[in-house]
């Protein structure tokens, strides 16, 4: 009896199987990627100078040399990446896809080890969809600037893939997107630096909505993000600890304009961003009144203004060349305490990168040259504004080696 059932288990397994694979598909794919690179001097950045963002100010020692205008570079492979698509089984009249991608980069300090780029499941009507799980981040856009830095155009335009629930509605002409988003790689900063319990102890995600025209080679389209964070939930004073309920609400403006076809690919963001440093780019908070008895704080949002141009041509050999310029337009109230964020004392960005890569079946070589120049300053108190201020420049070279499969 036992050997019969064993032989009845052993018969269905692979049955199951092969129906489980009806209508199911799946295709690995990914790259091997190797950055070489070189500074003129020390920038904002992460993973080790991967993710470049902006050159760092003067930091002078006690016999008046800058500190960090001192030449650095290296060579990585740690965005080489694994992924794999998957299509169906339908319900009902859904059709179902899903994404699993990740790569070397890790996090924090700890790099060389795998991390989830996205992981998510897409229900497809046709004109409609919906994703969950991890992707790009709606801010992000249906778009992004083709160039072979890694930070994809950061600090001037939004970079961040976080969990989220999506919809679309698309007729063809017009798409309509609206999203709820959370944070977990990417997050806010806040009075203990970069944190996920800011949002999390909000108990509201990111809310985004988001509109597009499309017709032939061109796309419009504009969006707005409301995020609402809580600072803090308690404070100390005079050795007393007080529960205290802090929130800030904050509200960003986004619109782009891009036109492509078989050789031209021409694309154009601006923000108007309050706090968005989630996103990889400059901006945060301040303290602008506080009670004296329980230490509750209220705050005012540092609003940033940033605009990009890309510009690239070809299919085989392909120059192009990417424009950004940001520009620190203070708070809207008074700083009377401390100020949280990243680039507080930048007044303004301007970076021009040129590029020329090779492109074959599989193959990508490419070579990128990026001036980079930041104005720091002092801020004024009054209007979170920057004066007195003085530029600093980097040179970059990147040269870039990537075998897709």
């Amino acid at each position: 009896m036992k050997n019969f059932l064993l032989y009845i288990v052993l018969f269905c397994l692979p049955v199951g199987i092969s129906a489980q694979k009806k209508k199911f598909s799946y295709k690995f794919y990914g790259q091997v990627r190797g950055d070489l690179f070189y500074n003129s001097r020390a920038n904002q950045e992460t993973v080790d100078g991967l993710f470049y963002l902006y050159p760092k100010r003067h930091d002078y020692d006690s016999q008046g040399e800058d500190m960090n205008a001192s030449p650095n570079g290296s060579f990585y492979v740690l965005y080489s990446r694994l992924g794999i698509d998957l299509q169906g089984p339908d319900i009902g009249k859904a059709k179902t896809s899903a994404k699993i991608e990740t790569d070397f980069r890790g996090s924090g300090s700890d790099f060389s080890i795998l991390r989830i780029r996205h992981a998510y499941v897409n229900l497809d009507w046709g004109k409609s969809d919906v994703t969950i799980g991890q992707t790009w981040h709606p801010m992000f856009g249906s778009f992004n600037p083709q160039i072979l830095n890694l930070s994809t155009g950061a600090p001037f335009t939004a970079f961040n893939r976080s969990p989220q629930i999506r919809y679309r509605f698309d007729t063809g002409k017009w798409q309509l997107t609206a999203a709820t988003v959370w944070q977990l790689q990417y997050l806010s900063a806040g009075p203990e630096g970069k944190q996920e319990d800011y949002i999390k102890n909000s108990c509201v995600p990111e809310i985004f909505l988001g509109i597009d025209f499309k017709k032939d080679s061109w796309v419009f389209g504009m969006a707005g993000e409301l995020l609402s964070i809580v600072p803090r939930t308690s404070s100390t004073v005079n050795e007393e600890t007080f529960k205290v309920r802090e929130r800030l609400t904050t509200l960003s403006l986004e619109g782009h304009v891009k036109y492509s076809d078989d050789l031209w690919f021409v694309a154009a963001k601006t923000f108007l961003a309050s706090n968005l440093t989630q996103l990889s780019m400059l901006g945060g908070f301040a303290m602008s009144a506080i009670n004296p008895v329980t230490g509750e704080q209220k705050y005012t949002t540092f609003r940033h203004s940033m605009t990009s141009l890309n510009i690239v041509y070809g299919k085989k050999w392909k120059p192009g060349i990417f424009i950004g310029y940001l520009k620190n337009l203070g708070t809207n109230k008074a700083i009377v305490g401390e100020t949280y964020g990243v680039g507080q004392d930048v007044d303004q960005l301007f970076t021009v990168n040129a590029q020329f890569s090779y492109n074959l079946p599989h193959w990508k070589f490419g070579v990128e040259y990026t001036p980079s120049l930041a104005w720091f300053g002092t801020m004024d108190k009054a209007n979170g504004r920057i004066h007195d201020t003085y530029s600093v420049c980097n040179h970059r070279v990147l040269g870039v080696m990537i075998y897709m499969f």
